[in-house]
């Protein structure tokens, strides 16, 4: 895979992140306590018999990092590098997240350490059901609320919500979200991740005064979010000179066409090898000189070894934690915009919000209401964050982790601690 993470402890990102933040807002020790660690980890063991009969036990997790201002929300994803400090860390994001576009759903996640490249359907969807059995107890529409994540889709989740009513006796489409929309999925919900991306890039080019029309965008990560983002940017005008998967790395300076390349993707598997276009080493996509570079892979990818070649001048956090704390200083000190994952990804969890109320009140909206509701959501978070980031002289990461820990904290201090 030529798109790896670096090996930085993504749980020691997050817990620095909330540090820093923590002590610009003067946060008392108490309620740091009392927000910053996970409130129920659950490890479980998963066996799977395999299609040649014979019985392979994978490992899963699911973290509830907080319940504090409502359910906890999160993906699951399978992937075989996954670890319980990797899912504690997606966990705390998911947190101060939720708290940024100001939805009330606390943060979660979940994965299966397995390579799910090399399984099959029927194997895929009895790991999924074995591990939904195993987390039984930690879900539900009023306490957990999983979602697609890497390497898992809206069938995963059918499955999840199957398995889940099966034992309940009835249909509760409400416990998961991103599910297909003929078992109460959402419109909008799968480009949502890369829409939510957008409008935070649409704000940060209007404050920097950067016109969005010929703007040349990099984009690290051609799956869900990165395609979605890199498509809508094209339609706006931008110039997507650059794209990596995990099989390579793409480049045309003068444009790729993304429909194209979208369609070529969606039939082949990769994008290598796509016409008019050259390879590019994906470590050097991070150095190109453009105005947006947009990491949509794994977390960890941008570091103290690399961060220094990025020149872009403005980077949006498509993925989670794709900065790790010492990139995030260089970028700072190059005068580099960052938009910072938990407002910048942010899209993804606020129209899972809206899947969920709508399975709740079984009414349904139209497509546009969706991307007019989102749009209204992720720009007032950006300007919340703005604010703090100007008003207190403080980075972005900074800002965001501010409003997010201190809707939290907020929240703690009014509910108090029981018994």
């Amino acid at each position: 895979m030529l798109m790896t993470k670096s090996t930085g402890n993504a749980y020691d990102v997050a817990l620095e992140n909330f540090d820093t933040a923590a002590d610009a807002m003067g946060l008392d020790k108490d309620t740091r306590e009392m927000i910053k660690y996970p409130e129920r980890i659950l490890m479980v063991t998963v066996p799977v018999r395999m299609d040649d009969g014979q019985i392979h036990r994978f490992e899963g997790y699911r973290v509830q990092h907080s319940q504090v201002r409502g359910p906890a929300k999160g993906g699951i994803r399978f992937h075989p590098q996954v670890t319980l400090d990797e899912v504690k860390a997606l966990a705390t994001w998911m947190t101060w997240k939720c708290a940024v576009v100001n939805i009330p759903f606390g943060g979660a996640k979940g994965g299966i350490t397995c390579d799910p490249k090399h399984m099959s359907k029927g194997e895929l969807e009895r790991m999924t059901r074995r591990y939904t059995s195993a987390i039984l107890p930690l879900i539900g529409p009023e306490q957990d609320i999983p979602a697609p994540d890497v390497y898992t889709n809206s069938q995963t989740m059918a499955w999840i919500m199957d398995t889940y009513s099966m034992t309940k006796g009835y249909p509760i489409p409400g416990v998961v979200t991103g599910k297909p929309i003929s078992l109460g999925g959402s419109l909008g919900r799968n480009e949502a991740t890369g829409r939510g991306v957008f409008y935070t890039i649409q704000c940060a080019c209007e404050h920097l005064k950067i016109p969005l029309k010929g703007a040349t965008v990099a984009v690290q990560g051609f799956g869900n979010a990165g395609s979605i983002t890199a498509q809508l940017l094209h339609e706006a005008g931008a110039k997507v000179i650059a794209v990596s998967d995990s099989t390579g790395c793409i480049y045309n300076r003068n444009g790729l066409n993304i429909p194209e390349l979208i369609h070529m993707k969606t039939l082949v598997g990769h994008v290598e090898g796509f016409p008019e276009s050259e390879p590019l080493e994906p470590a050097d996509l991070l150095a190109l000189n453009c105005d947006i570079l947009v990491p949509a892979a794994l977390e960890n990818t941008v570091h103290a070894e690399n961060a220094a070649t990025v020149r872009a001048r403005i980077v949006a956090e498509a993925a989670n934690g794709p900065l790790t704390p010492a990139a995030d200083r260089i970028l700072e000190a190059k005068g580099i915009f960052v938009i910072p994952d938990i407002l910048c990804n942010a899209g993804g969890v606020t129209v899972s919000y809206f899947e969920w109320v709508q399975d709740e009140q079984h009414l349904f909206w139209e497509a546009q209401d969706i991307y007019d509701r989102l749009e209204r959501v992720m720009k007032t978070a950006f300007r919340d964050v703005l604010k703090i980031h100007l008003d207190r002289n403080v980075s972005m990461r900074i800002a965001a982790n501010i409003l997010g820990i201190g809707r939290v904290a907020e929240a703690v201090q009014i509910r108090g601690i029981y018994p």
